[in-house]
């Protein structure tokens, strides 16, 4: 039986877009599912003691340019470091994924359309008619999904991904679960392709051995 991976993100996540079409090859390559889970950055940082980008020591805000700098070379992209419309709240686009999903189909088109269009293209997902036009660009009827998304299930169901990350133990995105296995940040992909591999059971938190 195929595994399943909890895919904890937000569209507002810079180090979500750099690993994001890396993980959805992984997953697929092992035929994995994906159970995407959206939800408010802001608020899961506020919940699990963590501080927005703004908020940091400029240390902290320095060594982020640099590793951002390192991954781009690595993967070979050529996003902006510092991106016009960023950061912003996201919150429409990420319920906009919710609403793909609502219908049953597959929200990895608009997600990587959505993340190249704030990392790549100066693009401002805070506009609901750009995240319109996003959405039709890769075959989604994008006023339909707007629209979808400020239902109040869509809504309800972007909270309940927040109050899940934290009973999870996530504190940051992206962050993926695998049998209970927290993997956080996207360099921590290779620990989630070697723990498909080797179907290992899933290493435990210090009071939970």
């Amino acid at each position: 039986m195929s595994e399943t991976i909890t895919y904890y993100f937000a569209l507002t996540s810079t180090w979500a877009y750099v690993g994001h079409d890396n993980f959805v090859e992984l997953a697929r390559r092992h035929g994995a599912g994906i159970d995407y889970r959206p939800l408010p950055l802001h608020d899961l940082f506020e919940a699990t003691g963590g501080l927005p980008l703004s908020e940091r020591k400029r240390w902290r805000q320095d060594y982020r340019f640099l590793e951002l700098q390192r991954w781009r070379d690595k993967l070979g992209k050529t996003f902006n470091l510092r991106p016009v419309h960023w950061p912003l709240p996201n919150d429409l686009a990420d319920r906009v994924v919710l609403a793909i999903l609502d219908k049953g189909d597959d929200p990895h088109p608009a997600i990587s359309r959505f993340y190249s269009g704030t990392w790549e293209r100066d693009e401002n997902l805070n506009d609901p008619d750009v995240v319109v036009r996003l959405a039709d660009e890769v075959g989604f009827d994008g006023r339909e999904l707007t629209r979808i998304a400020d239902l109040p299930h869509i809504r309800e169901r972007y909270r309940n991904n927040l109050d899940a990350a934290v009973a999870d133990g996530v504190f940051g995105s992206p962050a993926f679960i695998l049998n209970g296995e927290l993997f956080w940040g996207q360099d921590r992909l290779p620990f989630l392709d070697e723990a498909l591999i080797s179907g290992r059971p899933p290493y435990k938190v210090a009071g939970n051995v």
